[in-house]
């Protein structure tokens, strides 16, 4: 108006021209280059497992491949008022002031090939919850008499570096545990997972008990896995090649 483009326009009409318009400089995304030096040979050995492939050889019907990670600080929050249900034309109501009755760390392990699911609720991260985990798998069949069984897990401190991998393998000698590279947990399946238990049992979160939330994270587990099929995995070594190569680009740097 002040430029004499226009006698005068509303704020409406405003924001539905940039909304259309193709550079939106209010939005944003936050990344990060990848620093561990050995990411394309830690990630490429991920997306292999996912091929069923390991070390260049295919993998075996006595071989299986999970991956494992833990959601931490899931609240239960109860709200001051009762939620009130959508109605026609009104979406749900859910009181924005609540009290805090604790939180769970949430295990789960991921079979990629098989879609099946383990999970469990523990109080706190750490060493002994991760194995407790990692037992609830390896007693069943077909893990406790396999070949090989892949985990794949972040650097978290449950389950970090040479240490984990020599606890891990005293217990299970068939567990291969295999870590992403660092700041890399899209590469681990159950990540995907996570994100859709955070969708479609977690949110919006009110509960009254930890008690709760803890049924309701095992009863979706449950009902989730009757009807899960692999994820369509479409990242492949040729795909993290252009990657690394685009950011070695915007870096400066020469792709290896």
């Amino acid at each position: 108006m002040a430029q004499g483009l226009v006698a005068e326009i509303s704020g409406t009409t405003l924001w539905r021209w940039l909304g259309e318009d193709a550079l939106r400089p209010w939005r944003h995304r936050t990344w990060i280059f990848p620093r561990d030096p050995d990411f394309a040979a830690k990630a490429g050995r991920i997306l292999d497992l996912y091929q069923r492939r390991w070390q260049g050889a295919a993998l075996g019907p006595r071989d299986f491949v999970l991956s494992a990670d833990e959601k931490t600080s899931i609240q239960a929050r109860k709200r001051k008022h009762p939620t009130l249900p959508p109605a026609a034309g009104r979406p749900m109501y859910v009181e924005h002031e609540y009290t805090r009755c604790g939180a769970w760390a949430y295990f789960a392990a991921w079979d990629v090939h098989r879609a099946k699911l383990f999970g469990r609720c523990e109080r706190k991260t750490g060493i002994a919850p991760f194995q407790r985990l990692v037992a609830q798998v390896m007693r069943h069949e077909p893990y406790r008499s396999a070949l090989r069984v892949f985990w794949i897990v972040d650097n978290g401190s449950s389950h970090r570096g040479k240490p984990a991998i020599a606890r891990l393998r005293a217990k299970w000698p068939n567990i291969v545990l295999v870590h992403t590279p660092v700041h890399a947990s899209w590469l681990n399946q159950v990540e995907t997972y996570f994100s859709i238990i955070q969708r479609k049992a977690l949110t919006p979160n009110d509960f009254s008990s930890l008690t709760a939330v803890k049924k309701r994270l095992l009863r979706f587990q449950e009902r989730y896995e009757q009807s899960a099929k692999p994820f369509q995995w479409t990242f492949t070594r040729r795909d993290l090649h252009d990657l690394l190569a685009k950011l070695d680009r915007r870096s400066g740097r020469t792709a290896a």
